[in-house]
């Protein structure tokens, strides 16, 4: 976001307020993280010779209560009416309100759909799958038209995999990072229209597997949601069960598609870069140089996003592989371990921004004209700056979050390198995986504290 958006409230951007927010030596939390690493990875070496995450076929039945509740028809009607209910009040903000900083339609997108969605998935599985407006549209069409929501008329190219929703995800961040305008409403309110003329068109043609592949805000809840306890297995009667999964178990159940590491490279690769651009050595460049800054931004977005993704394609092809594997498959069959390294960093970079400027988007929900009203009974709500109040807290808690992300990921790929290596290069295969995440927590927590 700019600087005008988090300014409202008095909020520090993102909730990052630089150096002076991390009151602990920056040359100590690198250190350490490295050393987890390292150490984690020894210990894995040691006593982690078996795959021990079994995907889909892993997890226990969940109580029978909670399946039931699940599944309920009732439960799926709710949360339909609850993303339409929101969809249609914001809506209406942003065609009818202001176009100011302080309409919440700008606060929902950013903060409550774009951040807020971690949270909820990690806590429920795939939230947006259940809430997404976008669906229940198609589902309405459908049954109008006398049709099924879950087939269109043509089969999803399985070539395609995830690409088109790591296409829509680098659109959404180049938005809210290099765009100049990300906070005039039009052009946000343009940009959502597009999203939902695209959804729309892309369901009708494909069905709901459009939105399983092609929607950038459900794949992204969907992977989060890889790191939540609920997740769901196929019965022998044909039925799909409700199962309970340890979070890392439930990781290891990601469908391996094509695009799945551009997918994780913009998602990991924008949060570096929006640290990144708010470094004084950054801003010394772009002040000084000729070029102009908005052009800059966009190479060095793109940099960002594509160098994440060659790095971690070539330390996944650098390992070895059994007979008849490709390696040019490696990278997506990986992917899935730098998921809680994302989440790490959403926790490390935005934690404040979602807590506090989450708040405010409340607040302004009772007054989507901007004229004074209090339609929700929030108006007259404070904002709650604890956090930002207790910077030691927040300090660790955000290099734990970087720390314990890159650990969890060195986790996931360790289990999975030793069911795809060969046994003599189950260890030394792995070590390129373990450079590159060496770097990128190195380089995470170096621009953390650079901002």
């Amino acid at each position: 976001m700019t600087g005008d958006l988090a300014a409202v409230g008095g909020i520090a951007l993102h909730g990052l307020g630089g150096a002076k927010d991390l009151p602990i030596s920056p040359e100590l939390a690198i250190a350490g993280a490295v050393a987890a690493l390292v150490l984690s990875f020894t210990v894995l070496a040691v006593a982690w010779r078996e795959p021990r995450f079994r995907g889909e076929a892993g997890g226990r039945p969940a109580p029978a209560w909670l399946d039931r509740l699940a599944s309920s028809p009732a439960l799926v009607l709710g949360l339909r009416v609850l993303g339409m209910a929101l969809f249609l009040y914001v809506g209406f903000a942003a065609v009818f309100g202001k176009n100011s900083l302080v309409n919440p339609f700008l606060g929902v997108f950013y903060v409550w759909v774009w951040v807020g969605l971690v949270p909820m998935s990690l806590l429920f599985g795939p939230f947006w799958k259940a809430i997404s407006p976008a669906r229940t549209i198609n589902a309405v069409f459908a049954r109008l038209s006398g049709g099924d929501p879950e087939e269109g008329l043509y089969t999803w190219p399985a070539r395609l995999g995830y690409w088109p929703a790591a296409l829509g995800l680098f659109a959404f961040v180049w938005l809210e990072l290099v765009y100049p305008n990300s906070t005039e409403l039009g052009s946000v309110r343009l940009w959502c229209a597009a999203y939902l003329g695209v959804m729309l068109v892309g369901g009708s043609l494909f069905g709901n597997r459009f939105y399983e592949h092609a929607d950038p805000f459900e794949v992204y809840s969907t992977l989060v949601g890889k790191l939540s306890v609920f997740g769901q297995r196929d019965e022998p009667d044909g039925t799909r069960r409700l199962v309970l999964r340890s979070p890392m178990a439930n990781l290891d159940t990601v469908e391996v598609r094509p695009g799945l590491v551009a997918v994780v490279a913009v998602l990991f690769g924008s949060t570096a870069f929006d640290s990144f651009k708010d470094s004084s050595p950054w801003i010394r460049f772009v002040q000084s140089s000729e070029v102009s800054s908005t052009l800059l931004d966009n190479l060095a977005l793109l940099a960002f996003c594509t160098g994440v993704g060659l790095v971690f394609a070539v330390a996944s092809m650098a390992t070895g592989v059994h007979t008849g594997m490709l390696r040019s498959s490696l990278p997506d069959t990986f992917a899935h371990s730098i998921i809680p390294i994302i989440v790490g960093y959403i926790v490390a970079h935005y934690l404040t921004y979602l807590v506090e400027y989450g708040q405010t988007t409340l607040i302004q929900l009772s007054d989507p004209l901007s004229r004074g009203d209090d339609w929700l009974g929030t108006a007259d709500l404070s904002v709650n700056y604890w956090l930002s109040l207790h910077p030691t807290f927040l300090a660790n808690t955000k290099v734990l979050g970087v720390v314990v992300g890159h650990v969890l990921g060195v986790v996931a790929a360790h289990d999975r390198a030793v069911r795809l290596l060969p046994a003599r290069h189950q260890l030394t295969g792995q070590l390129p995986l373990l450079l590159a995440m060496v770097g990128f927590t190195t380089g995470g927590l170096y621009l953390l504290f650079a901002a």
